[in-house]
């Protein structure tokens, strides 16, 4: 009995070596989490056996459990490399269509020859569908999510519906002779301008540059100024808008008519006008606001210099990939070169009620297991879940210096089973040579 005792102690400090010899092997390996051989003793006896007199009969492997504690976190620059801080696991499958997930805390993640998230081994980072605009998300289920893509360019361009302007006009500012008409070659007919770019249904780039020319007015008559337009310096066509007035504390009357610039379509798109070449077309007028976008800053005319304090436009060009950010909630956010930006997608993450009963895979990942319980998806940083860092790595959670210690604790281990083993074979061949 004791013999076998002894073995059942060899295979046990054999184990305990594999363990931390395993640990130690991959102390660098990212998202890697370390293990500990558990044991449990031996004991069988019959109904009618004593009790007080049972010794045992050894030692077993009861389980090799993982150790799920956070591991350091080592910063990078790459936007694509991610790491959880807390509770969670990054979802990930073999192909675009499979739904046969992985779950693993490795965030080394890059972007395949189709423009995909994917791990080292070519696994699909699964992410939830969100709103391009907000980031909000449409569903958190496991079920609805799909494989992350960074498309490298913004889609088709957006002609220019709008233009938003405002600044200041200089009271100081004399007034044009009114029988000297409004001529954008000549500087002397008017008092200011200012030029933005806006795009047609193509994406081509046209400059837009508006002029103000203040009008001989006699007080206490409120100020009043021309408005025109230019398109891409075509100076024999200019466009008129409506007058814009300012009260004599230099507050813009904003009344009907309403105060704007309307470059017509139909216009804009005839030929023979000699404003699109390109054979692009506009949908929809063009105006000219005289206001920002939220509609909070207006026109002024103060004593003071000429100066444009809103100048945009709502359209765009065809644009190319330039960043990705993602959160802490983890919204993947991409930047474009025409100044657009969009949330492509929210990184899923899943938890489980026990996950030292998820079953290794290999790659740094585990599968779902009976034990283990169902798998619950969720948003990073919100409840249970932990939060996503960009541009990190988890790195693993093994302690070298623990490892050494339990080595050296295993090694003697293993050489005290040994011993008892060969005394217990001493004992045996000295009751065989007895006469």
């Amino acid at each position: 009995m004791s013999f076998n005792i002894a073995l059942s102690g060899l295979a046990a400090a054999q184990k305990d070596l594999d363990v931390t010899a395993n640990n130690i092997a991959n102390v660098n390996t990212t998202g890697f989490k370390e293990s500990r051989a558990e044991f449990a003793d031996v004991y069988a006896t019959s109904i009618f056996a004593s009790g007080r007199t049972k010794v045992g009969d050894g030692v077993t492997t009861a389980v090799v459990a993982q150790q799920f504690n956070q591991g350091s976190l080592q910063f990078t620059n790459n936007s694509l490399d991610l790491a959880i801080t807390g509770e969670g696991f990054f979802a990930t499958t073999p192909d675009r269509v499979s739904r046969d997930m992985t779950y693993s805390r490795a965030g080394a993640f890059k972007l395949n020859k189709d423009n995909f998230i994917v791990d080292n081994k070519g696994n699909f980072l699964q992410g939830f569908s969100v709103d391009p605009v907000t980031g909000e998300n449409q569903s958190v289920s496991l079920s609805t999510t799909s494989p992350i893509s960074i498309p490298t360019s913004a889609g088709a361009p957006r002609a220019t519906n709008n233009i938003f302007l405002s600044m200041n006009l200089d009271s100081r500012e004399i007034g044009k002779d009114p029988a000297v008409p409004f001529n954008a070659a000549d500087r002397s007919t008017y008092n200011h301008s200012t030029s933005v770019t806006v795009y047609d249904s193509l994406g081509e780039a046209h400059t837009v540059t508006s002029y103000f020319r203040k009008i001989q007015t006699t007080p206490p008559a409120n100020s009043e100024w021309e408005t025109w337009v230019v398109w891409d310096g075509l100076t024999s066509a200019p466009i008129q808008g409506n007058n814009i007035q300012f009260d004599s504390s230099g507050n813009f009357i904003d009344t009907p008519p309403v105060p704007n610039i309307t470059l017509p379509a139909a216009t804009l798109n005839d030929p023979s006008a000699g404003y699109l070449t390109n054979g692009a077309q506009f949908a929809a007028d063009i105006v000219v606001n005289f206001r920002d976008a939220s509609g909070v800053r207006l026109p002024t005319q103060y004593a003071a210099a000429f100066d444009v304090t809103n100048l945009s436009q709502d359209g765009t060009t065809v644009g190319f990939l330039t960043g990705v950010d993602i959160d802490a909630f983890g919204r993947v956010l991409a930047s474009y070169s025409n100044g657009d930006s969009a949330y492509l997608a929210q990184v899923s993450l899943v938890r489980f009620a026990n996950v030292q009963g998820l079953k290794q895979v290999g790659n740094t990942s585990w599968k779902q297991s009976i034990t283990s319980g169902e798998p619950i998806a969720g948003q990073a940083n919100i409840g249970t879940f932990g939060a996503i860092n960009a541009s990190a790595l988890e790195q693993s959670n093994v302690n070298l210096t623990t490892e050494l210690v339990d080595l050296i604790t295993a090694q003697r281990n293993f050489q005290a089973n040994s011993r008892a083993l060969e005394v217990n074979s001493q004992l045996q061949q000295s009751i065989l040579q007895i006469r």
